[in-house]
């Protein structure tokens, strides 16, 4: 490195040694760089090419099909807390930069749910910004190109809508919007009254009122997936209904195998189709939009629940003393999955039976219409995933975990929530 070097070539060398893992020759351009901010117009240099390449980086992410939770699934696997946080604020400051109309709604509710957003007065960098609040030059910079680099490195991925400034409102959303205003959010609306039944559940101590709770819960979400068939379906030949779409969702180690069966399992009770990606470590969930809130409500409340139960089992040993506990925990967690899936599906097929007869009163073929919505997310997942390769089921190595998996399947509760006791365990230890 010498005095000439530029700013921009500083930043591209730290991250070609970041991808080589030359970690001398990192510190060295970050100690560079901090140097370079001891006067005001070295410091407006240096925080001029971070910010421009994490935009840069960031335009890259988006053109390679990732969302803003995806970056944050991946930034949390992979970085520290003050490096995601930087993260977070270069996807802010990326969308910003677009005008509103031209961002998939989508970003921008992901990005809130984050807590993202413009926090930073407008004529500062928010780099700038973090530097006011405290953070020092040389620990800034190294956060910054370690978010870069992350930003840069991942791969190209499905795209499940269009990047941000090429958004262009389809007919379907214009017609969700009516004239006199904002669209009703039904969604919400049906997810908010399980919420509530399932809270009355898990608060009774009548095993058979919990038991009623819970059943309208699961068919609320049910019958409102077979409501939303038929609406599209009678609203000008299906406007309105947008289309198979596509929703990832996490799927942590250990014991991901198992997890990924689970969220299968939902998924498939649902109408809808999950592909996993095991090596980014998420599943992706194709369906229609009325169905994918109520997967992945249902896979997070059931995967904390057999976390808990199988925690509450403790660990095993075989007769010699030798450990068992992660093949017993991992065929817990494959019964587990296996007995939800046919506990939802009946409970779905129920409820599907007692819906054809009132849509036949109306006029309507509810048999021949849900089948051809399961053909559209068959063709949808053909058309992102076209080298799609199946894997075969891990093998289950426990008897003991088997059984115990499906007892403990046979009490959970066909919800969108987890007990209160559970809330705060989201990963199978």
């Amino acid at each position: 490195m010498s005095s000439t070097t530029t700013e921009a070539e500083l930043v591209d060398l730290a991250i070609r040694s970041l991808n080589l893992q030359r970690t001398r020759t990192f510190d060295d351009v970050t100690v560079e760089l901090a140097q370079r901010c001891a006067t005001a117009q070295g410091s407006r240099t240096v925080v001029s090419a971070l910010v421009v390449g994490l935009r840069d980086a960031t335009a890259g992410a988006w053109q390679r099909g990732w969302q803003p939770s995806d970056l944050h699934r991946m930034a949390v696997r992979r970085l520290t807390t003050d490096e995601q946080a930087l993260v977070l604020d270069a996807m802010s400051d990326e969308l910003d930069r677009y005008a509103p109309a031209t961002v998939d709604p989508v970003f921008m509710a992901q990005l809130h749910a984050l807590g993202g957003g413009v926090w930073w007065p407008r004529p500062q960098t928010w780099l700038d910004a973090h530097r006011q609040r405290g953070a020092d030059w040389l620990s800034l910079i190294a956060r910054a190109l370690t978010a870069m680099h992350l930003l840069q490195w991942v791969p190209a991925i499905e795209r499940l809508t269009s990047a941000p400034g090429a958004y262009r409102p389809s007919a379907a959303d214009a017609a969700k919007a009516s004239a006199s205003g904002q669209p009703v959010d039904v969604d919400s609306r049906i997810l908010e009254r399980v919420r509530l039944l399932l809270a009355k559940a898990e608060s009774t101590g009548f095993a058979a009122e919990a038991e009623t709770f819970t059943a309208g819960a699961q068919a609320l979400m049910a019958r409102h997936s077979i409501d939303a068939a038929l609406v599209a379906e009678s609203e000008e030949g299906g406007a309105v209904d947008g289309g198979p779409q596509g929703r990832r969702i996490g799927i942590d180690t250990p014991y991901d195998g198992p997890k990924a069966t689970l969220l299968t399992a939902v998924a498939s009770a649902n109408r809808c189709r999950m592909v996993w990606t095991r090596e980014l470590g998420f599943g992706t969930v194709v369906g229609f939009e009325s169905d994918l809130g109520a997967v992945e409500l249902l896979f997070t409340s059931l995967l904390v629940q057999a976390n808990t139960a199988m925690m509450a089992e403790g660990s095993r040993a075989d007769h010699r003393g030798r450990s068992r506990t992660r093949a017993f925990r991992s065929s817990f967690l494959t019964a587990y999955a296996h007995r939800i899936g046919e506990r939802l599906a009946l409970v779905a097929a129920a409820e599907m039976e007692s819906a054809v007869t009132e849509a036949s009163t109306r006029g309507q073929e509810l048999v021949p219409l849900m089948a051809a919505r399961t053909e559209r997310v068959e063709h949808t997942v053909s058309e992102w995933f076209p080298t799609l390769t199946r894997r075969r089921a891990q093998a289950v190595r426990d008897a003991e975990g088997w059984h115990v998996g499906r007892a403990a399947a046979d009490r959970a509760r066909l919800d969108g929530t987890a007990s209160h006791e559970s809330v705060g365990r989201r990963r199978t230890g």
